[in-house]
């Protein structure tokens, strides 16, 4: 039991983004043959979070967008933002930022009704959150000349720590009742 925790937390660990608990179980059945029950791994889960839990682990284990991750313990925000400041030359422009936020909150959206709120051009913006995967094509519109449609991508949800679309802030709550032009009507 302890080989199979320890590698089920290897696999948490190694795994690039989210691993559910189906591909754990695939994995690992593949790499021993044998076949597993589910509520071993889940056991194992339980046994992995609660050792990260303790306060000398600077890891904690949790779940995002339906896969399990390892991820830093609010703790050490201070620090990492100090790396992730030295690596801003990676941060994404203004530009791409205010389109990413039209994607998520209005996906899915061509292209032509991103370029109409914003009012400018977004070829690049576009392209360039596709490269980072933050964006993925997820159809094309039955509009005239079926242009593509946009949406968010896993990597989104995992980079933003989110289960689902649902979790992104209400725009009430980001834009203060100050910015409200006219009267509100309920």
């Amino acid at each position: 039991m302890e080989k199979l925790t320890r590698d089920i937390e290897a696999l948490i660990y190694a795994s690039e983004f989210g691993i559910t608990t189906s591909e754990i179980k695939q994995v690992l059945e593949a790499a021993s043959g044998e076949q597993l029950d589910d509520s071993i791994i889940l056991s194992s889960l339980e046994e992995i979070r609660h050792y990260h839990a303790q306060d000398d682990q600077v890891l904690e284990l949790r779940m995002v967008n339906g896969g399990f991750q390892f991820l830093t313990k609010p703790d050490y925000y201070q620090t990492i933002s100090h790396l992730q400041a030295h690596r801003a030359k990676k941060k994404l422009s203004q530009a791409a930022m205010e389109t990413l936020a039209i994607i998520a909150y209005r996906q899915p959206i061509t292209k032509l009704e991103i370029e109409q709120i914003r009012g400018v051009n977004c070829d690049y913006s576009v392209q360039r959150l596709l490269e980072k995967e933050l964006i993925t094509i997820v159809g094309k519109s039955e509009s005239v000349g079926r242009p593509l449609l946009y949406g968010t991508s896993e990597l989104f949800m995992d980079h933003f720590g989110m289960n689902s679309i649902a979790d992104l802030p209400k725009l009430t709550e980001i834009v203060p009742e100050s910015n409200v032009i006219g009267h509100v009507t309920d």
